[in-house]
C-alpha cells in the first residue's frame, strides 16, 4: 500500500510532483502512470470545478498522491477538495498566522479543528465513513502556500503555527510581490526565499517549491527542498511539441 503522502513529508522524503492544470482525467492518468510521487490539482488557475477534481481523484486511482490547490483560503472550497479524497490541499496566498490557523482548522476534523462532516467519495461513499473519520486528521497533509513578500515579513510568527505540514514557496508571485514580476532569479528574490527556508527548517517543517525545469529542481533537492513540483503539465505538452515540429523543420524543408 502506498504511504501516505503526509507521512513522506514527516520522513523527509523527496516528492516530485508536476501541476495539472487541465481539467482532463486523462491527462492526469497519464501522468499518474509517469513516476511522479504527487500530483498538484490547480484550482486556482486551471478551469477546474468539483466535479473535475473528483474524476481526477477518480482516474489517479491512489497511483500518485494528490494535493488539491483550492482557489483562496476559504471552508467551503477545502472542504470539497477534500471530500473529493484528496491527500491533502495547498493553500494560496497565506501571509499571516491567522490565516494559517484557519486553513489548518479547515483541514480537520473536531476536535483538532472545524472541518465539516458529509458523506462524500474520501469515505468511500460511507462504505468507510467511520475509518475515515479516525484517520484523516492524521493522514491529511496542510501544505501552506508562501508566495508574498507579506508572508516572508510574517514568517517567523508563520512557522509557530500548530499543524502545518508543508510550506510551498510560490516564486513568480513572490517576485511579483516584490515588484520583479518573473524575476525568480534576483538576488532579493532568492534572498526572500531562502528567509522562508531558514525559518521552517529551523521550526522543523518541509519546504516545498515549484520549478520549471529538472535542473532547477535538483538544486532545491540539495537544498533540502523536499515537496517539488516541476513544470505544469500545459508546458511539458507544449515543450514536446515544439521539440518534434522543430526537429523535423530544421532536418527537412518543411516550412
Amino acid at each position: 500500500m502506498r504511504r501516505r503522502l503526509r507521512q513522506c513529508l514527516v520522513d523527509n522524503e523527496t516528492c516530485l510532483g508536476t501541476i495539472v492544470s487541465i481539467p482532463s482525467p486523462e491527462v492526469a492518468e497519464m501522468l499518474s502512470l509517469c513516476g511522479f510521487d504527487w500530483l498538484f490539482v490547480d484550482m486556482e488557475h486551471g478551469v477546474f470545478d468539483g466535479i473535475a477534481v473528483q474524476r481526477i481523484m477518480q482516474a489517479v486511482a491512489g497511483r500518485s498522491h494528490s494535493l488539491v490547490r483550492v482557489p483562496q483560503l476559504d471552508k467551503a472550497w477545502i472542504t470539497k477538495a477534500l471530500d473529493s479524497g484528496a491527500n491533502g490541499v495547498i493553500v494560496p496566498h497565506i501571509c499571516s498566522a491567522t490565516e494559517a490557523e484557519d486553513a489548518v482548522a479547515f483541514c480537520r476534523y473536531p476536535p483538532n479543528g472545524n472541518r465539516s462532516v458529509g458523506l462524500a467519495r474520501a469515505q468511500g461513499y460511507g462504505t468507510s465513513f467511520d475509518s475515515y473519520l479516525s484517520e484523516a486528521n492524521s493522514d491529511i497533509a496542510v501544505v501552506l502556500q508562501i508566495e508574498h513578500i507579506d508572508a516572508v515579513a510574517q514568517i517567523e510568527q508563520i512557522v509557530n503555527v500548530e499543524g502545518i505540514d508543508c510550506l510551498f514557496v510560490g516564486p513568480y508571485d513572490l517576485s511579483a510581490s516584490m515588484g520583479m514580476t518573473g524575476q525568480v532569479q534576483e538576488p532579493q528574490v532568492i534572498e526572500a526565499i531562502s528567509r522562508v527556508r531558514q525559518c521552517a527548517f529551523a521550526a522543523d517543517i518541509p519546504m516545498g517549491i515549484f520549478v520549471a525545469t529538472a535542473d532547477e529542481a535538483l538544486s532545491y533537492i540539495t537544498a533540502g527542498y523536499t515537496l517539488i513540483a516541476v513544470g505544469v503539465d500545459l508546458m511539458i505538452l507544449s515543450a514536446a511539441a515544439q521539440e518534434i515540429t522543430r526537429t523535423l523543420k530544421k532536418s527537412s524543408s518543411i516550412e
